[in-house]
């Protein structure tokens, strides 16, 4: 784990705790009463360097971009606490981070912008707000976003999406061919790469084999990335172990099939609410 320093802890009290390490911004954890709601690879490199395997990666400004560190630099990058960790009158705790272009950013992607990530934790929920502003007078630039979270689940084979029904889909397993969702609900049963477009607001994982549900409620983002390595390609990542694939999903939101487009001088904001949903079913 990196550094006390490098690392900000979000408490609600009740064993209620988001833990945010400045590496990426990247969210490391997420208990709900003392319970883990996010994989993180017992193999993830914290070494400042290399981008986070698991919890929830920010990415900006290119998604799958490939002159650049996989889903760009914001990933590999020290944000900055700029306001926080405090407590709100409801009792919730926030905390807000920020990044600039900088002479290494401009190098790579050579427009100025300014990222804000504002992060809320409440009771059973966690809250992102998320700002992109474009400083310049003169230049418009796209990008893309993306929330790459990890959710942790027991079996990743008794798992249900919802909210996918209809949408068509870019699947990256078969060399991009687009497709149409059948489904109702989503299984997983093999090596998953898909880019759903124009998806619903919200979604709904369903951990069969607890009963527990994860509720996913966007804004802004059109986009949902649903992604397992299956056994496949688990063994393509240094920094994720060959048989830890059943144990977790990537369903991530975001803004990647087409870029945002950000005139001058204005700003993108987007956001996201997970809620956990404690119901035993069976």
């Amino acid at each position: 784990m990196a550094a006390p320093t490098s690392v900000v802890v979000l408490d609600r009290g009740n064993n209620t705790t988001c833990t945010i390490n400045l590496h990426g911004a990247t969210v490391v954890s997420w208990r709900v009463n003392n319970q883990e709601q996010l994989f993180v690879s017992k193999q993830a490199v914290f070494d400042g360097k290399k981008a986070i395997r698991g919890g929830i990666p920010f990415v900006f400004p290119q998604f799958h971009w490939r002159c650049a560190p996989p889903h760009a630099f914001v990933q590999v990058m020290r944000w900055n606490l700029e306001k926080g960790p405090e407590r709100l009158p409801s009792g919730d705790v926030e905390a807000v981070f920020t990044i600039n272009d900088s002479q290494i950013t401009r190098e790579i992607w050579n427009y100025a912008f300014r990222l804000t990530y504002r992060l809320i934790l409440r009771e059973k929920e966690l809250h992102f707000i998320i700002g992109v502003y474009n400083p310049s007078a003169e230049l418009t630039f796209s990008f893309n976003l993306l929330l790459h979270t990890y959710f942790k689940v027991p079996d990743v084979r008794r798992c249900q999406i919802t909210g996918l029904h209809g949408c068509t889909f870019i699947d990256k397993t078969r060399d991009g061919a687009i497709y149409q969702e059948g489904r109702e609900s989503v299984t997983i049963s093999e090596w998953t790469d898909r880019i759903y477009q124009n998806t619903p607001q919200e979604h709904i994982i369903t951990n069969v084999v607890s009963g527990r549900k994860m509720r996913i409620q966007k804004y802004n983002f059109p986009d949902t990335v649903v992604w397992n390595p299956w056994s496949d390609h688990s063994k393509d990542y240094t920094d994720f172990g060959d048989d830890e694939f059943p144990n977790m999903i990537c369903v991530e939101s975001g803004h990647v099939s087409s870029p945002v487009i950000l005139l001058p001088g204005t700003a993108f904001e987007a956001s996201q609410i997970l809620q956990v949903n404690f119901k035993f079913l069976f």
